[in-house]
């Protein structure tokens, strides 16, 4: 236990010093976005003073879901970064107008962080990959065909629209929603039979399930799957391992556009299924907090409201509360911070966001 506290103390130190690092360049005014330099101006203290390490960013309250609604998006341009070329990325758009994020390279980075810890014996170097998930205009599209090629592979896509299976699920149009999902399911089945390298998966449990009623994944050669989603729980970890893909290298995953990718506990049995999630800090980071009280944090093993922390010189976005709940959890060998367990969707969300392919 002393390793894992030294290495834990070791960690924090790194997260103070990158917050310190990211506070000076989004509050200097040769570096920083219009956003937090107009807010800067407001306050009654220098941020670049006053915040010396991660629990100084109480001070700058709580980062407001409405900020990145609607536009204009170029005032989170960071003026460090003028003249690179942009993207912008948005949110599901489950819980009313998406979310805008400016991107740079930033979901490259945060893709290779993920790919450098992925086994060269299921996720093969010069495998190629399919990406069955939501495509435009998130960065998941993107970011996955980064990843296969960063790995040397390349991507394939199926053209998929989350937002058309929500206005389904919401409207009850169910018999649609099956018809939308055979056709997707459809044209993932047609690029795997035609292209026989596709040996690395990108897809969310309920469209997982659905391929698999309809072929072997072992036999038609993949060796790695790579799935997220709101339905990831212990129940589908099991189900997917002992009888969707027995055999598979399956990889939980848990990510947005605002945070980046946050990976798995490695597999345990002793775990029972149980699905643990670590942020990649110091690029981000994670606090379980009181619902009711989003200052408190909750104490390890109690259930809590996700509190996110973004820290690049792209996106700086201090304590927002997710729309996600789960289980504070302590620090594992492979990464001595605070991680996630058995999340979900936020309570009192559940009767009103419709989470469709996810």
């Amino acid at each position: 236990m002393a390793g894992m506290e030294q290495r834990a103390a070791e960690a924090r130190a790194r997260l103070d010093e990158h917050v310190r690092e990211m506070v000076q360049w989004h509050f200097d005014p040769k570096t920083g976005c219009p956003f937090w330099l107009e807010k800067a101006a407001q306050w009654d203290f220098d941020p670049r003073k006053e915040v010396g390490g991660y629990d100084d960013l109480k001070i700058l309250g709580h980062f407001e879901d409405e900020w990145l609604r609607g536009g204009p998006v170029r005032r989170w341009f960071p003026k460090g970064l003028e003249g690179k070329g942009a993207y912008v990325f948005e949110t599901g758009g489950s819980t009313g107008v998406p979310k805008s994020r400016i991107n740079f390279e930033d979901f490259q980075r945060d893709y290779e962080i993920f790919g450098d810890n992925l086994s060269d014996a299921t996720f093969p170097r010069g495998a190629d990959w399919l990406m069955l998930g939501p495509t435009g205009p998130r960065r998941l599209r993107l970011a996955i065909e980064h990843l296969a090629q960063y790995r040397g592979g390349i991507a394939f896509h199926v053209d998929l629209d989350p937002r058309w299976v929500g206005k389904l699920v919401k409207q009850q149009r169910f018999q649609e929603m099956e018809e939308y999902k055979a056709h997707v399911i459809h044209q993932a089945l047609t690029i795997l039979r035609a292209h026989d390298n596709i040996h690395c998966l990108f897809t969310t449990p309920k469209l997982l399930e659905a391929l698999c009623e309809k072929i072997s994944l072992v036999k038609q050669g993949i060796k790695g799957i790579f799935c997220g989603g709101t339905e990831m729980n212990a129940q589908f970890n099991r189900f997917a391992r002992e009888e969707l893909v027995p055999g598979i290298d399956f990889v939980p995953t848990y990510g947005n556009t605002l945070m980046g990718l946050a990976a798995p506990k490695p597999f345990d049995p002793a775990d029972n299924y149980t699905v643990t999630y670590y942020p990649p800090a110091p690029r981000a980071v994670f606090e379980i907090v009181d619902p009711d009280d989003l200052d408190r944090r909750v104490d390890y093993g109690k259930r809590g409201r996700v509190l996110l922390t973004t820290l690049t010189r792209e996106f700086f976005m201090p304590r927002f509360a997710e729309r996600d709940e789960g289980d504070r959890a302590a620090p594992c060998d492979a990464y001595p911070w605070d991680g996630v367990s058995n999340l979900g969707l936020l309570t009192s969300l559940q009767s009103s966001v419709a989470v469709g392919v996810y």
